[in-house]
């Protein structure tokens, strides 16, 4: 009966996928010669031969035929007399080999050697998904809602293994089901208590590089190269990409006939607002297409601070800024400058009123005194100076300061 929960679990060690043929042997031999070795005291005289294909095994042992009155070791040596039971021909000196059956073990050391070997299986398992995710890192993996936690969402792949989603590496907007197909990037993997911990992350900006990579044949070819990307994840996001061959818009070639590739991207992302930046190495005209959709008016740049002050008209200011502060800090973690937004004070013109306008507070003979000079709007007047009009006209000082103060007023 032991014997058959043996195989079993030599069975199952069979089954595992993706473990090479070389290490499955030396781990089953491994097992098998630390049992030997406990049970007779050496494993060397032991000859174990595994047969994987058909999941069985046999365990033969070699002893020296010895006189019966030299027979001293009990693993290495047979004396004659039990050597002529097996075959009559033996003689002193010979070698036989024999099979060694389970049932020679006993209970104990079978269990003992069944739960090592079922250890083993456990760690080399361990051992393989660690080292298949750990070579993913970085990669766009699918796989299904198992279960909802609070702090998490635990994911199986296609082999049924375990990975983890935790909240912070949520979008916002994310709502899951059991039995959900999610798609997450592979964030990072390590070994906790002995077990791998594989954690999946929807918010890396390395998530949303992957998706472009899926999308964009011409970034998967390397036509167009990705430079950075900076999101808050479900809102709004900024890529910076670069075209190696000039026939080639790498901003259309994101964004897609229509919309038709980005669309795709923005809907996995939960509707993230991504705006695709033609990337330069000319810092005033990086950061002024970072900071888009506004329009920038000037750029004044403090390489030695990596300080940038961005002047703009009052009706662009908010639109630099956005939602929550969210544009202007996305431009400045693409373009690594800290960016502060003014706006740019405009002269207003100011229309000029004309002098018959004043004509019930000014008498007319002084406003037809002023005309015959030129002087027809409050502004002609206020350009020249009182002593300049004192001489061009019959007005004395005093009344000119009067109409002076009564034209200013009019723009105050």
């Amino acid at each position: 009966m032991e014997n058959l929960k043996l195989l079993d679990t030599f069975a199952e060690f069979k089954e595992l996928k993706n473990i090479d043929r070389p290490t499955m042997m030396s781990v089953l031999e491994d097992v098998f010669r630390s049992t030997l070795a406990k049970q007779y005291g050496s494993d060397e005289n032991f000859d174990i031969i595994i047969n994987i294909d058909k999941g069985d095994f046999e365990i033969w042992r070699n002893r020296k035929v010895v006189a019966d009155d030299e027979f001293t070791d009990l693993s290495r040596q047979i004396p004659l007399s039990e050597a002529h039971k097996i075959d009559a021909d033996y003689e002193i000196g010979e070698e036989v080999t024999d099979e060694v059956k389970m049932s020679d073990f006993g209970r104990r050391s079978i269990l003992a050697l069944r739960q090592n070997l079922s250890a083993r299986i456990i760690e080399l398992e361990k051992g393989n998904i660690y080292a298949k995710y750990k070579d993913r890192i970085g990669e766009i993996i699918t796989g299904e809602v198992y279960q909802i936690w609070k702090r998490e969402i635990l994911v199986l792949d296609d082999d049924g293994n375990e990975l983890i989603l935790p909240k912070n590496e949520q979008i916002s907007s994310d709502h899951y089901r059991k039995g959900d197909t999610l798609r997450a990037v592979v964030l990072r993997v390590e070994m906790k208590n002995n077990n791998p911990l594989i954690i999946l992350s929807r918010t890396s900006p390395v998530f949303m590089e992957r998706l472009f990579e899926l999308e964009v044949p011409e970034i998967f070819d390397g036509l167009i190269t990705i430079k950075k990307v900076v999101r808050l994840p479900g809102e709004k996001a900024k890529i910076a990409v670069e075209s190696y061959d000039d026939r080639i818009d790498p901003v259309g070639a994101c964004v897609g006939m229509k919309g038709s590739r980005i669309h795709g991207i923005v809907r996995e992302l939960r509707n993230e607002n991504i705006d695709v930046i033609n990337y330069t190495t000319n810092v005033q005209l990086f950061i002024t297409r970072a900071l888009s959709p506004a329009k920038v008016n000037s750029i004044k740049v403090n390489e030695a601070d990596k300080h940038v002050e961005v002047f703009l008209k009052a009706s662009e200011v908010s639109l630099a800024i956005g939602k929550g502060g969210s544009n202007i800090k996305l431009a400045s973690l693409l373009t690594g400058y800290e960016i502060d937004v003014y706006r740019e004070t405009e002269e207003v013109e100011e229309e000029d009123v004309d002098l018959d306008e004043f004509s019930d507070e000014v008498e007319d003979w002084i406003i037809r005194e002023l005309k015959n000079i030129g002087c027809d709007t409050a502004k002609s007047v206020l350009e020249l100076s009182v002593e300049e009009l004192a001489k061009r006209t019959d007005l004395e000082e005093e009344t000119i300061r009067e109409v002076r103060r009564i034209m200013e007023s009019e723009f105050e």
